[in-house]
């Protein structure tokens, strides 16, 4: 099979399923063409993901497929977007039309669920490797950014942390026995991993309360200290408020809270939000975040006033350091 060939069997009837989200031209031309309306911005960005560095080896091609674009439409959530089109550029070592049918499906699963529509792309040959580009729409400047947290404003996640980390202990590659040996708790934190589900609807509610946001994608910790470095600020979080789930909990005991703290891949969203707009907020917004902190005017990141370290010592994942 060729490359326009794999196209058009494969995503060009992605294109068709889900509509035109604005997308005037789509594959099959040099560029897509999106029609921006008038009085909104245009949010867009990129992510890649590489075998054995974001996914194992042998890595299930349907749930890649979802990871791939939950990641990538998260960073949408971050912002307040509502998501609209994307871009897949994938590098394949070879054509295998089963990897290719069952990836495809994911993809199309995880567009319809997220209400992002394909808007072109390329396949190359090379080691497996996905590009996405995710474009969403705000209205103009509505646009949450990490550098909006002010003092005395209150920091707020959304959903129990770290279950995607603590999925590393148990994971197998292909998913295939994962049920099988798994037990209850096990498939609980998999399922967080596997399918992880971007905020997007939460973060469009956020963009009228919160000051600044961002996915967790690195860690609590990592990803909050970005905030507050771009905001030239700092925080004091309570340990205890910090949001685990049951299964975590049973599984790790004592040491879930570090998995809430440090491991990433959960993409849920920390916020930070004036108290009299938190005071103001509607019960429906309210019942989705976990205030776990607030905001302070002297630098650096403390849980229960002790100091965690200051500005950019704190370090999420590095590609070219590994963890901190």
């Amino acid at each position: 099979m060729g490359e326009f060939e794999l196209i058009r069997q494969y995503f060009m009837p992605l294109v068709r399923l889900h509509g035109s989200h604005g997308v005037v031209v789509g594959p099959g031309d040099d560029c897509a063409v999106q029609r921006v309306p008038s009085g909104f911005d245009l949010v867009f960005s990129i992510d890649t993901l590489v075998e054995g560095v974001h996914f194992p080896i042998n890595y299930r091609p349907d749930y890649l497929a979802w990871r791939a674009l939950a990641v990538a439409a998260s960073d949408l959530a971050a912002m307040g977007a509502d998501p609209s089109c994307f871009t897949l550029a994938l590098t394949l070592p070879e054509v295998n039309e089963t990897w290719l049918r069952d990836f495809a499906r994911g993809l199309g699963e995880a567009a319809e669920s997220f209400g992002l529509a394909l808007a072109g792309g390329d396949t190359t040959r090379g080691p497996l490797t996905l590009s996405l580009q995710v474009h969403g729409l705000v209205e103009s400047g509505g646009a949450i950014c990490r550098s909006g947290a002010r003092p005395g404003d209150l920091v707020v996640v959304s959903g129990p942390l770290g279950d995607a980390g603590a999925a590393l202990d148990y994971l197998v590659a292909d998913g295939s026995s994962e049920s099988q040996r798994a037990s209850i708790d096990e498939q609980c934190v998999l399922e967080r991993y596997h399918h992880p589900q971007p905020r997007l609807k939460l973060g469009s509610a956020l963009r009228h309360f919160a000051t600044a946001a961002i996915d967790i994608s690195d860690g609590l910790l990592a990803d909050l200290n970005h905030i507050l470095e771009a905001s030239a600020v700092g925080a004091n979080i309570e340990r205890a408020r910090v949001p685990v789930s049951p299964a975590l909990a049973r599984l790790k005991g004592d040491t879930a809270i570090e998995y809430a703290l440090h491991s990433g891949d959960d993409y849920e969203l920390c916020a930070t939000i004036a108290q009299a707009r938190w005071a103001s907020a509607p019960p429906s917004l309210k019942q989705q975040l976990t205030v776990i902190g607030v905001i302070e005017s002297a630098p650096g990141l403390r849980l229960g006033g002790t100091d965690v370290m200051s500005g950019s010592g704190i370090v999420g994942f590095d590609h070219f350091r590994g963890k901190a």
